[in-house]
């Protein structure tokens, strides 16, 4: 007789029950392939022991990546934790990704797993990018204000009890923000975003003539960062003005695709010295930053206008965890890791400062990577896992 394997990537002792949650959104375009018009269907993966019961979810969700096999999903649930990692509607695409509609999204799917699944206590996980987007969420949660527009100024409306607050907040391998860390990435030696291949070669990290090289100096870092920041902001000049056109249009709910190039061009990926830690250099979380610069996965490289605006925007995206923190009163936890190819030192440091209460913990995991990678990966992994055990069992308990 047969019997059902176990699912690969499900620890043993547990099992991962995928559904969906659906909802309808009303909007005046669509902006995700397919989905029958208004209906949202949200992928999600809820993995837990088997025969366990628990009034507590940990939940995950990113604005676009798609975690459900995350080494600290199974770890988490391993550990004998229940755990949800639920999937953005903008999953594997966000070159048109709406906030506010992952916001959305996220209460919806709190919102499921309390009124149906039964959980009381919620705990939103932010991994990676999604420790912005969880930070925002639950500053949003608790002023209780709802979701009225984006900031493009297209009304979209979110209630407030839509948006239940969760009842602690992890922030794991995280970054400030979509648009914070865009900016510390983007190539500054872009000068003409219609001409994106001549570049300045005192900017220009990876051309060998540039006289500047590492260990950089700081007022190259200065300039350089200068550089970056104006950058951001002119793309954020012409996307504001090719919406106003569009909205004068007679067709307001016309968009316009374009292309960013140039967005893996950190200096820490070359500098160790930079925010000093035990990541390698040379290298970044997608591999060799000079491929990554131009490369098809880099951050931004396809947008559409009100995206940019929601998501990419130093000036005008919403999604920010340093400005979300003060609004926080539940304990929080921010876990960082001290060879992190993604996160650097200062965002973990970050996230931890703009939390105001003091009942808040950092831990750094001294080697690991962004992923728990390598041959200590397990080893660190289990020590964040028991980190974050305490911490749920001191102020959850």
């Amino acid at each position: 007789m047969s019997t059902v394997p176990r699912i690969p990537g499900t620890p043993r002792g547990c099992e991962r029950i995928a559904y969906a949650v659906g909802f309808e959104d009303q909007a005046s375009y669509s902006d995700v392939y397919g989905g029958g018009g208004a209906l949202v269907g949200l992928d999600c993966h809820l993995v837990c022991p088997n025969d366990s019961t628990s009034d507590t979810l940990i939940v995950f969700m990113h604005p676009v990546g798609g975690g459900m096999y995350l080494p600290m999903v199974r770890a988490l649930a391993a550990a004998g934790h229940h755990v949800l990692w639920a999937n953005s509607r903008y999953r594997g695409a966000d070159h048109a990704l709406i906030m506010e509609k992952v916001a959305c999204d996220l209460g919806e799917v709190l919102c499921d797993a309390k009124e149906r699944l039964g959980y009381e206590h919620i705990v939103l996980a932010g991994w990676s990018g999604g420790g912005s987007l969880s930070m925002w969420y639950q500053g949003l949660a608790e002023a209780g204000h709802g979701i009225a527009d984006t900031p493009s100024g297209d009304p979209y409306v979110v209630d407030a009890e839509r948006l239940p607050a969760a009842d602690a907040v992890l922030m794991l391998a995280a970054h400030v923000s979509r648009h914070q860390i865009l900016t510390e990435w983007i190539d500054p030696s872009i000068t003409d975003e219609t001409r994106p291949h001549n570049r300045e070669p005192s900017l220009n990290l990876y051309d060998p003539a540039n006289p500047n090289q590492p260990p950089y100096s700081a007022d190259f870092l200065a300039t350089f960062r200068a550089a970056q920041v104006a950058r951001n902001r002119r793309i954020t000049a012409w996307v504001k003005a090719t919406l106003g056109e569009i909205h004068g249009s007679g067709d307001p709910n016309r968009e316009h695709a374009f292309v960013v190039h140039g967005t893996m061009a950190d200096p820490r990926w070359l500098d160790s010295t930079i925010e000093s830690s035990d990541r390698t250099p040379g290298t970044c979380y997608l591999g060799d930053p000079r491929i990554v610069n131009d490369g098809p996965v880099g951050l931004a490289r396809f947008c559409t206008l009100r995206s940019w605006l929601s998501q990419w925007s130093l000036d005008d995206a919403r999604c920010d965890a340093i400005a979300s923190g003060s609004g926080i009163t539940v304990p929080a936890l921010v876990i960082g890791n001290s060879a992190d190819d993604a996160c650097t030192p200062s965002h973990t440091q970050r996230l931890y400062d703009a939390i105001g209460h003091d009942r808040k913990h950092l831990h750094v995991v001294h080697g690991a990577t962004h992923y728990y990678t390598g041959p200590d990966g397990r080893t660190h992994l289990a020590e964040a896992v028991g980190v974050i055990d305490d911490f749920l069992t001191t102020h959850l308990a």
